[in-house]
């Protein structure tokens, strides 16, 4: 033990007598004697003027700058070890550990300097912050250790918002990442004739089911009841609908394009805006008994194929039929204003009262027709 306190003493006589000087003022029994660099002192002819001397009781010498350090160390006042307590929750770890690997953090901040911030204690000498611990404990171990390690049950997004609090960047974008890859790729594959089924099956025919923008690409729905279903602006391109009824279905801004329905149920469908482009509808009925018109008002019917369909009173008032079929098709009553029926081929057609103003009829052919069309219904 090295005992260091301040007193001026007269040196005199041998080294054996300042010993036994310095172990009566000081109540110990005093064996060593340092200078104040550290060097044992052996003869008493070697102490000069204002010298500052160390006494020991056999002790190793310690310079006293550093063992005032390490006193203070000790008592906490400039330890490296601190504790927070988050939320209720103890987590003791070094003051290194929230300085260095985010310095331009927030953590960094309040605990880079002593009481720099003010921070608040609890009665164990713990500093306060009000934040969740479930989702500050993945937040520390990264600043241990640089790796996102969250547990079981713990929500990413919590750790999120917490870093961001923190102002920890780094890891806020590595979540990110990590939350969006964990998320499985949107699926945008087709639905399957099979699937399509179950869902049919599964609907009371009272209900009326909603496919609205769903993917049926190249699906075989062909002889299916598909009546009053909600197909507004599904994917039905290159399908297979022949023979099925799809009276009063919605098909609005749907894509048809390239998609068979030859013979089918079109009775009172709604088919504004359509795209149709390619397909073939060959001896489909859109004639309603009841007076119900089908609508395929603004529907792209480039190079369709209708030949042969009941289109009584339909509605394509400015559609696009440009190069389209519609040999033998029954048009009387129907609304063609504003149709562009360019190389549209007519032949055969009944359109008896049909309204074709303001239509585009160039090289349209209009051969075997079975009723005269007069000059009032077009103007160009």
């Amino acid at each position: 033990m090295m005992i260091i306190i301040r007193m001026v003493v007269a040196v005199y006589g041998t080294l054996p007598d300042l010993l036994t000087v310095a172990s009566n003022k000081l109540g110990i029994r005093a064996c060593n004697l340092y200078n104040g660099k550290g060097g044992l002192i052996d003869d008493i002819a070697l102490i000069r003027d204002d010298d500052v001397l160390y006494v020991s009781e056999g002790d190793a010498f310690i310079d006293p700058q550093s063992d005032g350090k390490m006193s203070d160390d000790i008592s906490g006042s400039h330890t490296d070890w601190l504790t927070l307590n988050i939320g209720g929750r103890h987590f003791t770890t070094t003051r290194s550990t929230l300085v260095s690997k985010e310095p331009d953090s927030m953590l960094a901040h309040m605990f880079r300097g002593k009481d720099v911030w003010g921070n608040k204690q609890d009665e164990r000498g713990a500093y306060l912050i009000d934040r969740s611990p479930e989702y500050f404990e993945p937040i520390l171990n990264y600043l241990r250790h640089g790796q996102i390690i969250v547990n079981e049950g713990i929500n990413l997004l919590g750790v999120l918002e917490e870093a961001r609090f923190f102002g920890i960047e780094q890891l806020a974008e590595q979540i990110e990442v990590t939350i969006k890859n964990s998320h499985p790729p949107e699926d945008h594959s087709p639905l399957s004739r099979k699937e399509f089924v179950r869902f049919l099956l599964a609907t009371p025919t009272k209900s009326e089911l909603r496919c609205q923008g769903l993917n049926f690409s190249g699906a075989d729905l062909s002889r299916l009841d598909l009546r009053y279903i909600n197909f507004k602006m599904a994917n039905l391109s290159r399908c297979n609908l022949t023979y099925a009824n799809l009276c009063c279905s919605n098909l609005e801004r749907a894509d048809l394009s390239g998609a068979n329905l030859d013979g089918a149920n079109l009775q009172g469908v709604k088919m504004l805006c359509s795209n149709a482009e390619g397909a073939s509808l060959k001896g489909c009925n859109f004639e309603d008994p009841s007076g119900l018109k089908a609508n395929l008002e603004g529907a792209n019917l480039k190079g369709v194929d209708m030949e042969g369909s009941q289109m009584t009173g339909i509605n394509l008032r400015v559609a696009t039929l440009k190069n389209a079929k519609l040999k033998n098709c029954n048009l009387r009553g129907a609304t063609l204003a504003g149709t562009d029926l360019e190389n549209c081929d007519l032949s055969g057609c009944d359109l008896q009262e049909a309204n074709l103003r303001g239509s585009n009829v160039k090289g349209a052919i209009f051969e075997e027709m079975l009723t005269p069309l007069h000059m009032s219904q077009s103007v160009r």
